[in-house]
């Protein structure tokens, strides 16, 4: 049975994103289900890295569809991606969650009673443990954001590890082989893509 170490809940990245001058954090389903955590910490945007982890941040006061569920526009912005922890995830996942965890940064709401979320904050990417699917999310984005500060995939991971307050004892699987590989994969291929097809938008670099 794989042992479990005590870290925080939620755990600052980076406090400041350049160009864009917002924080990042990770954390785990106990971050990402507690509201007042996240408006102390003055998180806007949820990105959920696991498809086995669902969490209602709806309003409440929002009357139900016929015969359905609460829907609508909670109080913070909510993007997920569904990420197994593990094998089982194709490639392109990792690539499309690096978009993701991108566009959910620079999306820019318009003036719309039915986009009533428009101001922008800090950022949380989370999973169920906050130990291997954000961190392996987070570290393609660092280093591929910020690849003078972190110029390997490694060194955004070391980076992550600490800030995160990762045991030693765990560090084997923090993130899964799997999704480091996956990682690893999708770096390659949007180095590739920027080379091969520059885009103004693409390649800004924050």
């Amino acid at each position: 049975m794989t042992k479990h170490y005590p870290r925080p809940p939620m755990s600052l990245i980076e406090p400041c994103l350049p160009g864009r001058n917002v924080a990042l954090y990770i954390g785990d389903s106990q971050a990402a289900s507690s509201p007042a955590l996240l408006e102390e910490n003055g998180i806007t945007t949820v990105i959920n890295c696991a498809v086995n982890l669902d969490i209602n941040l709806v309003d409440t006061s929002v009357p139900p569809t016929p015969n359905g569920l609460i829907q609508g526009p909670g109080k913070f912005r909510y993007y997920k991606i569904g990420m197994i922890d593990g094998p089982g995830n194709p490639h392109e996942q990792m690539l499309a969650a690096y978009f993701i965890l991108r566009a959910a940064l620079d999306q820019i709401m318009p003036d719309k009673p039915s986009y009533p979320l428009r101001e922008k904050g800090n950022v949380l990417v989370h999973c169920r443990g906050g130990r291997s699917r954000s961190v392996t999310l987070v570290s393609l984005f660092l280093h591929l954001e910020l690849p003078n500060r972190y110029p390997t995939l490694e060194s955004a991971v070391a980076h992550v590890h600490k800030e995160r307050q990762l045991h030693p004892d765990e560090w084997f699987e923090t993130p899964k082989p799997e999704l480091f590989e996956a990682a690893r994969i999708a770096a390659r291929q949007i180095k590739q893509l920027l080379q091969e097809a520059p885009d103004e938008q693409l390649t800004q670099v924050c």
